[in-house]
């Protein structure tokens, strides 16, 4: 089975002897990655500020930029400081040439002549964190995109709704005329003067109204002043829910006392049960004239 090579994962060869390269192009051949050749360190540099790479041969002695200087410049980058650098050199070197590699950031350091299999295992090595390292961070990026998605779907929504909560009109109350006592609500007065007998000051009898129209008013000097309708509203303004509940609900309390007050006796009692009927109509002609 053939492995395609993972052209996102490149290594670049830096020295500035034409042999050297082509040795290391025969060396890591078999391993499927695309390498690069720098003949210097400042042509290194560009070549990676242009393109991502997974690791960086160096060789140590070079004319201009040496090994060292070069490994401190990629370190000294943001975009370049994490590629791992292996350093290369010849055996008649200084041996502190070791420590100085790993102090200007070198992740390893390899004599000539060395190893083939040696140096593919350690730039194989390399690769695979490259590869891995590539893949926590796409991983990294979905999962925040999945949260950043999941946390703008629970902020969405419609907006609360107002509830706004209109105040029912207070329903009429009705003022009880005290017997004997000649104090009265306003408006008994004219009334019971009216449905009262001049010569035996007793109350006149009830005209009988058809159910559901309004009372006939009495006549004569003494008779009170026909109420006016009640204003109609205007168009704009609408009736709410509460109000029409609120006026049934008056309505149905007044027809509950008028017939508590019919049943009793008495005259003054029958009178408040025929002004009860009155308020009663009232009502109902209100609840017509909003509309409900």
């Amino acid at each position: 089975m053939t492995t395609a090579p993972d052209t996102s994962s490149s290594i670049l060869i830096v020295d500035d002897m034409e042999e050297n390269l082509v040795a290391l192009e025969a060396v890591l051949g078999s391993l499927t990655q695309k390498v690069v050749r720098a003949r210097s360190g400042e042509e290194a540099l560009k070549a990676m500020l242009r393109e991502e790479f997974a690791v960086v041969l160096i060789d140590v002695l070079m004319p201009g930029m040496n090994g060292f200087e070069t490994a401190a410049n990629i370190k000294g980058l943001d975009q370049t400081k994490d590629v791992p650098i292996i350093l290369l050199t010849g055996a008649s070197v200084d041996p502190n040439y070791a420590y100085r590699g790993y102090t200007v950031g070198a992740a390893d350091f390899l004599i000539k002549p060395f190893d083939p299999w040696l140096l593919r295992t350690k730039v194989n090595v390399f690769l695979d964190l490259h590869r891995k390292n590539r893949q926590l961070a796409a991983q990294a990026e979905q999962l925040k995109r999945l949260l950043t998605s999941d946390a703008q779907a629970g902020g969405e929504g419609p907006p609360p709704a107002t509830t706004t909560t209109t105040t029912a009109p207070a329903a009429p109350t009705a003022r009880t005329d005290t017997a004997g006592t000649g104090t009265a609500g306003t408006g008994t007065a004219e009334a019971d003067t009216a449905g009262t007998d001049s010569a035996s000051h007793r109350p006149a009898p009830s005209p009988t109204r058809p159910a559901g129209h309004p009372p006939i008013p009495p006549e004569g000097p003494g008779a009170p002043a026909s109420p006016e309708p009640p204003p109609s509203p205007t168009p704009a303004a609408a009736p709410a829910a509460g109000d029409a509940s609120r006026l049934a609900e008056v309505a149905g309390q007044l027809a509950e006392v008028e017939l508590l007050l019919r049943d009793a006796k008495g005259s003054d009692k029958e009178r408040l049960a025929d002004r009860i009927a009155e308020l009663e109509e009232a009502v109902g002609r209100l609840m017509v004239t909003r509309g409900t």
